[in-house]
């Protein structure tokens, strides 16, 4: 018989490193929502940024007409001034002596007769000459004080435009590294579940009856606005941008109405709150429905239930439910 030896343990086989677990669509629709809040923002930030770039625009414009204005005020009292200059140099000429004593010592009555009426005159023009000469001068002090209060109000807006622009950088970045986080098939559920999202509130929107009372029929111009915005489906959304090779949602809007013929408010704000609104059930295409509590996205109708809009970064220009996001109201630009 063989001693007994020592017992040893089979080698088991090297173990491999655990891989990651996937995160649960529980996880990655907080992830979306997430990323949607940052959208959001980034839209609200967009708004206030086009807001200020249109007010600039405007003042710019503004101050342009002003600098003009200064420039003939002050050719114009250049003129006076010359005028002024040559009736005080033919007084000194003549000696100094007032019209009113030279006529008096004057021995011919029709040479007093003819004087008297030409120095009426002359005191008249010289009059309205010099009501003429501080007139211009007020217009010029009040031109020169408007154009100093626009350029403050054109420094304010840069000031505004310059934060907005950093808001919307700081969102989008954050947005993007969220989902830079997640493998490529995350990302593509991560989509789904964006799709599917947008899809659940259509269904809920659909299906409280809303669109058997929709059949409103385009006029001319809603048909030109709505040809206009589907043309651009597949471009870039780029915040800021209105054409032609990216939009944002009111750029895509505000474009589309104006190749129209209708100029319209270039936010999405601004068209909630100067368009004429209009009841859901009254709908018809090339109306532009507002979303949001805070009036930060707008797409277009399009019948049949769905939109046209420039969805956020990172996206195109799409088709889309009209139900598919919270809506604000809407509002017609060819009322």
């Amino acid at each position: 018989m063989t001693a007994p030896g020592a017992a040893y343990a089979s080698p088991s086989p090297p173990s491999s490193p655990a891989e990651p677990t996937p995160p649960s669509d529980a996880s990655l629709e907080k992830v979306r929502k997430e990323i949607e809040k940052l959208y959001h923002d980034a839209g609200v930030a967009t708004d206030a940024y086009n807001a200020a770039e249109e007010k600039a625009d405007k003042q710019s414009e503004q101050i342009v007409k002003l600098a003009k204005d200064i420039a003939k005020g002050e050719a114009k009292l250049k003129k006076l001034k010359a005028r002024a200059g040559a009736a005080a140099r033919a007084q000194y000429r003549g000696g100094g002596l007032p019209d009113e004593a030279r006529l008096m010592l004057s021995d011919d009555p029709g040479q007093f007769l003819d004087g008297a009426g030409r120095m009426r005159q002359g005191e008249k023009a010289t009059k309205g000459m010099l009501t003429e000469l501080g007139r211009t001068q007020d217009d010029l002090r009040i031109y020169a004080k408007d154009a100093t209060a626009r350029w403050k109000k054109l420094e304010a807006n840069r000031k505004a435009k310059a934060a907005s622009k950093k808001k919307i950088k700081k969102k989008i970045a954050a947005a993007e590294k969220l989902e830079s986080r997640l493998e490529k098939k995350e990302r593509d559920r991560l989509r789904e579940l964006e799709e599917d999202a947008a899809l659940k509130r259509q269904s809920a929107w659909v299906g409280s009856g809303v669109l058997k009372d929709i059949d409103g029929k385009a006029t001319p111009q809603g048909r030109k606005a709505v040809e206009f915005a589907t043309a651009q489906i597949g471009k870039p959304y780029v915040w800021g941008a209105e054409g032609p090779g990216a939009y944002d949602c009111s750029g895509l809007t505000s474009k589309a109405w104006a190749k129209a013929g209708r100029g319209i408010p270039r936010t999405s704000q601004e068209q909630w709150k100067q368009l004429p609104r209009i009841d859901v059930k009254n709908m018809r295409p090339g109306d532009l429905i507002i979303y949001h509590s805070d009036a930060s996205h707008v797409g277009m109708y399009l019948g049949d239930g769905a939109i046209v809009h420039a969805p956020r970064p990172g996206r195109d220009v799409t088709i889309a439910g009209a139900g598919s996001m919270k809506i604000l109201g809407v509002v017609r630009p060819d009322k």
